[in-house]
Protein backbone atom coordinates (compact mmCIF):
# COMPACT_ATOMS: atom_id res chain seq x y z
CA UNK A 1 0.00 0.00 0.00
CA UNK A 2 2.90 2.46 0.83
CA UNK A 3 4.49 2.76 -2.77
CA UNK A 4 0.79 2.43 -4.28
CA UNK A 5 0.61 5.49 -2.51
CA UNK A 6 3.77 7.09 -3.65
CA UNK A 7 3.47 5.74 -7.13
CA UNK A 8 0.16 7.56 -7.50
CA UNK A 9 1.10 10.99 -6.30
CA UNK A 10 4.66 10.75 -8.07
CA UNK A 11 2.37 9.74 -11.48
CA UNK A 12 -0.47 12.59 -10.96
CA UNK A 13 2.32 15.12 -10.18
CA UNK A 14 4.36 14.54 -12.56
CA UNK A 15 1.38 14.50 -15.62
CA UNK A 16 0.36 17.39 -14.30
CA UNK A 17 3.63 19.35 -14.55
CA UNK A 18 4.16 17.53 -18.12
CA UNK A 19 1.16 19.20 -19.37
CA UNK A 20 2.34 22.54 -18.33
CA UNK A 21 5.78 22.66 -20.04
CA UNK A 22 4.08 24.56 -22.65
CA UNK A 23 1.25 27.24 -21.32
CA UNK A 24 -0.65 30.10 -23.14
CA UNK A 25 0.14 32.31 -20.07
CA UNK A 26 2.78 31.73 -16.97
CA UNK A 27 1.87 33.44 -14.13
CA UNK A 28 4.39 34.09 -11.20
CA UNK A 29 2.57 35.11 -8.03
CA UNK A 30 -0.45 33.27 -6.78
CA UNK A 31 -1.38 36.79 -4.87
CA UNK A 32 -5.06 38.21 -5.56
CA UNK A 33 -4.03 39.61 -8.83
CA UNK A 34 -2.62 36.40 -10.33
CA UNK A 35 -5.58 34.04 -8.78
CA UNK A 36 -7.89 36.53 -10.61
CA UNK A 37 -5.89 36.90 -14.00
CA UNK A 38 -5.71 33.21 -13.74
CA UNK A 39 -9.44 32.47 -13.33
CA UNK A 40 -10.15 34.36 -15.80
CA UNK A 41 -7.75 33.21 -18.90
CA UNK A 42 -8.78 29.37 -17.45
CA UNK A 43 -12.44 30.44 -18.01
CA UNK A 44 -12.20 31.82 -21.48
CA UNK A 45 -10.41 28.58 -22.26
CA UNK A 46 -6.71 29.22 -22.36
CA UNK A 47 -3.96 27.10 -20.60
CA UNK A 48 -2.48 28.69 -17.73
CA UNK A 49 0.36 27.39 -15.07
CA UNK A 50 0.83 29.72 -11.90
CA UNK A 51 4.15 29.33 -9.96
CA UNK A 52 3.88 30.40 -6.27
CA UNK A 53 7.73 29.91 -4.25
CA UNK A 54 5.33 29.84 -1.04
CA UNK A 55 4.15 26.59 0.05
CA UNK A 56 0.30 28.24 0.23
CA UNK A 57 -1.14 30.13 -2.53
CA UNK A 58 -2.78 33.39 -1.59
CA UNK A 59 -0.21 35.85 -1.22
CA UNK A 60 -0.81 38.67 1.40
CA UNK A 61 -4.69 37.93 1.27
CA UNK A 62 -3.94 35.27 4.65
CA UNK A 63 -2.84 37.97 7.14
CA UNK A 64 -5.55 40.58 6.73
CA UNK A 65 -4.37 43.72 8.22
CA UNK A 66 -1.61 43.11 10.72
CA UNK A 67 -3.00 39.61 11.64
CA UNK A 68 -6.57 41.00 11.98
CA UNK A 69 -8.03 38.48 9.36
CA UNK A 70 -10.16 40.57 7.36
CA UNK A 71 -10.16 43.31 4.62
CA UNK A 72 -11.50 45.57 2.92
CA UNK A 73 -13.10 46.05 -0.68
CA UNK A 74 -14.58 48.83 -2.39
CA UNK A 75 -17.31 49.46 -4.05
CA UNK A 76 -15.94 48.98 -7.73
CA UNK A 77 -14.70 45.61 -6.71
CA UNK A 78 -17.86 44.02 -5.22
CA UNK A 79 -18.97 42.49 -7.55
CA UNK A 80 -15.73 40.17 -8.00
CA UNK A 81 -17.20 39.00 -4.43
CA UNK A 82 -20.64 38.23 -5.35
CA UNK A 83 -18.73 36.53 -8.43
CA UNK A 84 -16.83 34.43 -5.93
CA UNK A 85 -19.33 34.06 -3.98
CA UNK A 86 -18.11 35.55 -1.00
CA UNK A 87 -19.91 36.97 1.96
CA UNK A 88 -19.46 40.38 2.53
CA UNK A 89 -20.51 43.23 5.27
CA UNK A 90 -22.62 45.88 4.07
CA UNK A 91 -21.27 48.33 2.29
CA UNK A 92 -20.27 51.85 4.90
CA UNK A 93 -17.88 54.70 3.31
CA UNK A 94 -18.04 52.89 -0.50
CA UNK A 95 -16.35 50.02 0.90
CA UNK A 96 -17.10 46.32 2.65
CA UNK A 97 -15.44 43.65 4.52
CA UNK A 98 -14.72 39.91 4.24
CA UNK A 99 -12.70 37.27 5.92
CA UNK A 100 -9.47 37.16 4.42
CA UNK A 101 -9.51 33.89 4.79
CA UNK A 102 -12.48 32.87 3.04
CA UNK A 103 -11.50 35.24 -0.54
CA UNK A 104 -7.89 33.45 -0.33
CA UNK A 105 -9.92 29.97 -0.23
CA UNK A 106 -12.36 30.96 -2.80
CA UNK A 107 -10.18 32.26 -5.23
CA UNK A 108 -7.62 29.35 -5.18
CA UNK A 109 -10.53 27.23 -5.28
CA UNK A 110 -12.20 29.05 -8.48
CA UNK A 111 -8.84 30.04 -10.47
CA UNK A 112 -7.99 25.82 -9.95
CA UNK A 113 -11.84 24.82 -10.45
CA UNK A 114 -12.02 27.22 -13.80
CA UNK A 115 -8.56 25.08 -14.96
CA UNK A 116 -5.64 26.96 -13.93
CA UNK A 117 -2.70 25.20 -12.87
CA UNK A 118 -1.32 26.09 -9.28
CA UNK A 119 2.44 24.87 -8.25
CA UNK A 120 3.76 25.57 -4.69
CA UNK A 121 6.84 25.47 -3.82
CA UNK A 122 8.32 26.50 -7.07
CA UNK A 123 10.34 29.82 -7.74
CA UNK A 124 10.42 31.34 -10.91
CA UNK A 125 14.16 32.09 -10.96
CA UNK A 126 14.47 33.71 -14.39
CA UNK A 127 12.77 33.47 -18.27
CA UNK A 128 12.87 32.31 -21.48
CA UNK A 129 14.60 35.43 -23.48
CA UNK A 130 14.03 34.25 -27.36
CA UNK A 131 14.34 37.50 -30.48
CA UNK A 132 13.69 40.26 -27.76
CA UNK A 133 10.99 38.78 -26.66
CA UNK A 134 10.24 37.35 -22.77
CA UNK A 135 8.56 33.69 -23.66
CA UNK A 136 8.81 31.58 -21.26
CA UNK A 137 9.70 31.28 -17.23
CA UNK A 138 12.94 29.26 -15.53
CA UNK A 139 11.83 27.02 -12.10
CA UNK A 140 13.00 25.60 -9.62
CA UNK A 141 12.07 24.71 -6.07
CA UNK A 142 11.92 27.47 -3.65
CA UNK A 143 14.14 25.16 -0.68
CA UNK A 144 16.68 24.30 -3.56
CA UNK A 145 17.16 28.20 -4.19
CA UNK A 146 16.76 28.75 -0.25
CA UNK A 147 19.42 27.06 0.51
CA UNK A 148 21.67 27.84 -2.34
CA UNK A 149 22.31 23.97 -3.65
CA UNK A 150 23.74 24.20 -7.14
CA UNK A 151 20.33 22.15 -8.70
CA UNK A 152 20.02 23.03 -12.33
CA UNK A 153 16.32 24.33 -13.13
CA UNK A 154 13.37 23.37 -15.57
CA UNK A 155 11.97 25.86 -17.92
CA UNK A 156 8.11 26.34 -19.00
CA UNK A 157 7.25 27.71 -22.41
CA UNK A 158 4.66 30.63 -22.92
CA UNK A 159 3.68 32.89 -24.99
CA UNK A 160 2.76 35.72 -22.34
CA UNK A 161 4.15 36.23 -18.76
CA UNK A 162 2.57 37.69 -15.75
CA UNK A 163 5.07 39.04 -12.86
CA UNK A 164 2.48 39.01 -9.99
CA UNK A 165 5.66 38.65 -7.55
CA UNK A 166 4.14 41.91 -5.20
CA UNK A 167 5.76 44.57 -4.01
CA UNK A 168 9.83 44.51 -5.31
CA UNK A 169 8.20 43.67 -8.36
CA UNK A 170 11.44 40.83 -8.73
CA UNK A 171 10.74 39.48 -11.78
CA UNK A 172 10.50 42.26 -13.64
CA UNK A 173 13.82 43.66 -12.04
CA UNK A 174 16.25 40.79 -12.92
CA UNK A 175 14.72 40.14 -16.39
CA UNK A 176 15.64 44.23 -17.09
CA UNK A 177 18.81 43.81 -15.43
CA UNK A 178 20.00 40.33 -16.90
CA UNK A 179 18.70 41.11 -20.67
CA UNK A 180 19.15 44.94 -20.81
CA UNK A 181 15.78 46.11 -21.83
CA UNK A 182 14.12 49.46 -21.51
CA UNK A 183 10.51 48.72 -20.12
CA UNK A 184 7.96 50.76 -21.13
CA UNK A 185 8.11 53.44 -18.02
CA UNK A 186 8.78 56.65 -17.55
CA UNK A 187 12.79 55.69 -16.78
CA UNK A 188 13.07 52.76 -18.99
CA UNK A 189 13.67 50.33 -15.57
CA UNK A 190 11.55 49.31 -12.37
CA UNK A 191 11.16 52.67 -10.86
CA UNK A 192 10.44 50.95 -7.37
CA UNK A 193 7.01 51.35 -5.23
CA UNK A 194 6.61 54.73 -3.32
CA UNK A 195 4.63 54.96 0.61
CA UNK A 196 1.34 54.35 1.20
CA UNK A 197 -1.66 56.11 -0.34
CA UNK A 198 -4.37 53.95 -0.16
CA UNK A 199 -6.77 55.88 -2.84
CA UNK A 200 -4.15 56.44 -5.28
CA UNK A 201 -2.35 53.25 -4.79
CA UNK A 202 -5.58 51.33 -5.73
CA UNK A 203 -6.32 53.53 -8.38
CA UNK A 204 -2.75 53.03 -10.30
CA UNK A 205 -2.38 49.67 -9.81
CA UNK A 206 -5.39 49.34 -12.28
CA UNK A 207 -3.70 52.41 -14.60
CA UNK A 208 -0.30 50.48 -14.46
CA UNK A 209 -1.25 46.79 -14.81
CA UNK A 210 0.01 46.26 -18.54
CA UNK A 211 2.37 44.77 -20.95
CA UNK A 212 5.86 46.68 -19.72
CA UNK A 213 7.92 44.43 -22.00
CA UNK A 214 6.99 42.31 -25.23
CA UNK A 215 5.82 38.97 -23.74
CA UNK A 216 5.48 40.15 -19.97
CA UNK A 217 2.65 41.76 -18.26
CA UNK A 218 2.73 43.60 -14.75
CA UNK A 219 -0.18 43.05 -12.15
CA UNK A 220 -0.98 44.52 -8.77
CA UNK A 221 1.76 45.55 -6.34
CA UNK A 222 4.39 44.66 -9.11
CA UNK A 223 2.21 47.05 -11.18
CA UNK A 224 3.00 50.09 -8.89
CA UNK A 225 6.39 49.04 -7.93
CA UNK A 226 7.51 48.96 -11.77
CA UNK A 227 6.18 51.97 -12.58
CA UNK A 228 6.86 53.98 -9.14
CA UNK A 229 3.75 54.40 -7.98
CA UNK A 230 1.74 54.23 -4.09
CA UNK A 231 1.13 51.36 -1.84
CA UNK A 232 -2.03 50.92 -0.89
CA UNK A 233 -2.35 48.54 2.21
CA UNK A 234 -5.26 46.18 3.60
CA UNK A 235 -7.61 47.09 0.63
CA UNK A 236 -8.00 44.12 -2.28
CA UNK A 237 -10.10 45.80 -4.53
CA UNK A 238 -7.52 46.94 -7.10
CA UNK A 239 -5.96 44.16 -6.82
CA UNK A 240 -8.83 42.13 -8.03
CA UNK A 241 -9.35 44.81 -10.64
CA UNK A 242 -5.87 44.80 -11.74
CA UNK A 243 -6.04 41.35 -12.67
CA UNK A 244 -9.24 41.24 -14.40
CA UNK A 245 -7.82 44.06 -16.90
CA UNK A 246 -4.19 41.96 -17.56
CA UNK A 247 -6.48 38.71 -18.33
CA UNK A 248 -8.62 40.91 -20.92
CA UNK A 249 -5.26 42.32 -22.25
CA UNK A 250 -3.79 38.60 -22.34
CA UNK A 251 -6.84 37.22 -24.11
CA UNK A 252 -6.47 40.31 -26.58
CA UNK A 253 -2.84 39.55 -27.83
CA UNK A 254 -3.31 35.84 -27.82
CA UNK A 255 -6.32 35.75 -29.99
CA UNK A 256 -4.41 38.41 -32.14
Amino acid sequence: METIISRNIIDSFVSKLTSCLEVDVAIVGAGPSGLICAYDLAKAGRKVAVFERKVSPGGGIWGGAMLFTDLVVQEQAVSILDEFEIDHSEMHDGIVTADSIEVASALIYRASHAGAKIFSGVTVEDVIFKENRVAGVVINWSPVLDEGLHVDPLVVQAKCVLDATGHDAQLTEQVAAKAGIRLETETGGVMGERPMWATEGERSTVENSAEVYAGLYVSGMAANGVYGAFRMGPIFGGMFLSGRKVAKLMLEALDN
